[in-house]
């Protein structure tokens, strides 16, 4: 098990700074497309001039995201299974359905670019069309909401909080980000993911150090819950000891 928790800890180390990379860049380079309201047009004319920016944003936070967590969600579930074989295994299944997602949405956007950046040299309207088109495609699957990612990080911290497979404070922080990424299903509170997104850059982080610390102690098997005497600080004998 060490050396899966070793790749999954490193995995969800770069998952963090995949994060950080994506809000930096959301904020700076990308401030003028992702601020305020911008129209059709001007979305076009802002895809067509930074269609590089665009590339590299979509390709960090999407499918570099998306790889980087198949490795985490299987070391998480091979930490768990044994103690909490229902939860482990439901969200080991949420977790693939959110690297499904997330790499379908970074695919789209990235053809999306190209396909409307083209067209946009011959028939600029139809290229708002389109790119309005998939922009709702992309934010329906990995930008409007985060059901897929709440429900996965919800229920490895329920499993991880039951088990005792990670720090106690780094499973309620999940908790929280898990249930900030459920309510942006609805439409209103959509800005609640930022509480997501940024809850997930430490969650991330935190989790990262957490596997790459008990990758390195033979000795560690939290997968596996104290039992009752062990919680109240007994120490059983068999009769005649």
């Amino acid at each position: 098990m060490g050396d899966r928790l070793k790749v999954g800890g490193v995995a969800a180390l770069i998952e963090a700074a995949t994060f950080i990379v994506g809000i930096a860049m959301f904020a700076t380079v990308l401030g003028d497309y992702t601020t305020g309201d911008p129209t059709p047009a001007e979305s076009v004319a802002f895809l067509v001039d930074e269609q590089a920016a665009l590339y590299i944003w979509n390709l960090v936070i999407f499918i570099v995201f998306g790889v980087a967590l198949v490795p985490v969600v299987l070391a998480l579930h091979e930490r768990m299974r044994a103690a909490t074989p229902a939860l482990a295994q439901a969200s080991a299944a949420f977790g693939m359905v959110w690297v499904g997602l997330v790499l379908a949405a970074g695919m789209v956007a990235n053809i999306g670019i190209g396909t409307v950046a083209d067209l946009n040299e011959t028939d600029p309207a139809r290229a708002e069309t389109v790119w309005s088109a998939l922009d709702s495609v992309q934010n329906g699957l990995g930008g409007g909401n985060e059901i897929a990612g709440g429900v996965w990080v919800l229920l490895v911290s329920l499993a991880a909080l039951r088990t005792a497979a990670l720090p106690t404070a780094l499973n309620y922080l999940g908790i929280i980000s898990g249930v900030a990424g459920l309510v942006t299903v609805v439409p209103p509170l959509e800005a609640v993911g930022a509480v997501f997104g940024v809850g997930l850059i430490v969650w991330f982080a935190w989790l990262g150090i957490a596997m790459l610390r008990d990758s390195r102690d033979p000795t560690s098997d939290r997968s596996r819950p104290p039992d009752a005497a062990t919680r109240q600080g007994l120490r059983y004998e068999a009769p005649g000891q």
